[in-house]
């Protein structure tokens, strides 16, 4: 799996938001323990369900920094997201305001310094580190389990 460059990820998102897409961008955060990769899942607050932190995009900040900003938010995680886009899922939204529609999510990893005990949403979702492959097989989604399921961090590495 490649890394997407920024500049392709931004013609991406633009196309997306001129046709009236929903796009949406989510942090993979990881750490390397025991010189293997670990991935933090956290579940959502209303059907519990496994998958990793996510939001909408926020005015005047990259989509980079928005994941971070929702790793932060959703699962207190402290670290440095990555500005090459790992992948992207979609899946279609079943609570809320935009039930119904196709969201696509732009995925970017997130190396993690520091998991804070208190953060915006301490309390209202569990989080849990695991291998990829392990993780894979806790997230419903099937595009988004298939994308933490190839994580590699030598990819990563390999753009700096």
């Amino acid at each position: 799996m490649g890394l997407l460059d920024p500049t392709a990820t931004a013609s991406m998102i633009r196309k997306a938001q001129k046709r009236g897409k929903q796009i949406q961008f989510a942090a993979l955060p990881y750490r390397i323990r025991k010189g293997k990769a670990e991935v933090l899942l956290i579940t959502s607050r209303g059907t519990r369900q496994w998958l990793l932190p996510k939001g909408w995009p926020m005015a005047d900040l990259k989509p980079h920094k928005t994941a971070a900003q929702e790793a932060w938010e959703e699962a207190g995680i402290l670290g440095r997201a990555r500005k090459h886009c790992l992948g992207t899922y979609r899946y279609r939204k079943t609570r809320g305001p935009k039930r119904g529609q196709t969201i696509r999510v732009l995925v970017y990893p997130l190396e993690v310094d520091k998991l804070a005990r208190i953060y915006p949403e301490t309390g209202q979702r569990a989080r849990k580190w695991l291998r990829p492959k392990k993780a894979a097989k806790r997230i419903a989604h099937p595009e988004l389990a298939k994308l933490v399921r190839s994580f590699d961090t030598a990819t990563i590495s390999a753009k700096g």
